[in-house]
This record gives structure tokens, sequence and C-alpha cells, in this order.
């Protein structure tokens, strides 16, 4: 008799990587305790990805939460595979924060799909694998500079993607004003080039929704009427 099976349909312009969805269920089943495993707990070099700063340890939330601040633009997608990924985050809380509450900062500015993003179903896969008490320390995921596709797709596929306790987890902050509302200045080191993303969005609002009211600065060009005034009235003169 024939094996069941069941067809999954995924958007391909989503940015969504769809080899957790086609994991074999017995494969899962020994996947289930990979932090269990002798071969997981073994401190594996990691120092390459140490040095690219992207997933750091910092300082404390106005509720008292360790902070794991995450950049973006500083994990290189193409090179570092999810597996690795996954064995990295697990070592990294293990090693520097075994205890208590901590919470995560993801700064999503100027991250390029492409080169910057795992893939929504790559962090499900990752979080559903990390043991039960570290998933129970996580308080809140601090999602700096959500761009309009990032908003749609949580919205849209978040609920179905990513477990509940994840989903309600998320906290949008569009503003780095918006952030020091919930972590003093100065526990968290902030990236020059995500200040520099904040200015952009503070005097180009539209910028958050995909819209780039003046991408050639036309407004701050002279007029050609009134260039052509002023000669004018050079010739008459």
């Amino acid at each position: 008799m024939a094996e069941d099976f069941s067809v999954v349909v995924l958007a391909s312009d989503l940015g969504i990587d769809a080899r957790p969805f086609l994991t074999r269920s017995d494969e899962v089943d020994e996947q289930e305790n990979w932090h269990d495993c002798p071969q997981y707990l073994e401190d594996e070099d990691f120092s390459d990805l140490d040095l690219l700063q992207f997933f750091t340890l910092q300082g404390l939330d106005k509720s008292g939460n360790r902070i794991f601040r995450i950049v973006g633009k500083y994990f290189p997608a193409r090179v570092v595979s999810a597996e690795r990924l996954k064995k990295y985050i697990f070592q990294k809380i293990r090693n520097q924060c075994p205890e208590g509450p901590f919470c995560l900062v993801y700064m999503h500015s100027t991250v390029q799909k492409d080169e910057n993003s795992p893939g929504i179903t790559i962090l499900r896969w990752i979080y559903e694998d990390l043991p039960s008490d570290i998933k129970d320390r996580l308080q809140l995921v601090y999602f700096i500079h959500p761009g309009l596709r990032s908003r749609l797709v949580i919205a849209t596929l978040g609920r179905l993607l990513l477990s509940g306790g994840l989903y309600w987890k998320i906290k949008y902050v569009s503003r780095l004003q918006y952030l020091w509302e919930e972590i003093k200045k100065g526990e968290v080191e902030i990236p020059d080039f995500v200040k520099n993303h904040d200015n952009v969005l503070e005097h180009r609002p539209l910028t958050d929704y995909g819209i780039e009211p003046d991408p050639f600065q036309l407004s701050e060009v002279q007029s050609s009427s009134f260039s052509l005034n002023r000669y004018e009235n050079r010739w008459v003169s």
C-alpha cells in the first residue's frame, strides 16, 4: 500500500525556505532531541562567527531581561548553513546566559533578503528545536525597522509558520526613539548604519512602506523656469 503523503504550497516570492516542510517525520523524530546529544554539547569552534558580531550579548532592558543583539546585515546567509547557525545560537545562549530571562533585539535595517536573511521557516525551525527552558526564558523580540515586506509576511503567515509563543513575543519598533522606552541608552550598541537608516526614515516616513518619494532628490534642484527667467532678465538688461 502506498505511503500517505501531503502537499504544501508556498509562495515563491515571500522569502520562505521550504526545507523544513519537506523533512520526513521519522527524520524529525530523530532530530527532536538534538540538543541532548553529546556532539551538540561539545564546544565547537565558532570564532569565525563571533568575529561577525551578528549575535552578541549586551546589557539589560528596563524589565531586567538580558539582551542578545542580532544585527541582520552582519549575517552572511549564503555561507552559513542552517544547522551551524542553530548550533551557534544554542551554544551562545547556553554559555553566556545559562539562566534567567532574556530578550532579543533584532535590527532589520538595510537587510537584503538574498544576502542576510536565512528565511522565516529556518528561524522557526531553530526556535522549535531549542530546549523548552530557553524558549520559556525568552520574553520579547524587539524587531527594529521592520519593512513592509516583513510586516506582511509575519501578519499573513506568522501564525502558521511561527509557534504561538514566539509570534506573540514579537514587538515592532519603527524608530530608535521608541526602543529607548523599553531599553536605556547605552545598554545595547547601535551600529552607525542603523542610526543613519533611522534618520532617513525620520525624514522620509513613506520609506517605511517601500515608497521613496524623492529618490533623486529633485526637490533640492532649482526649477528650470527660475533659471530661464534669470538668464532672460540678464539679456534684457
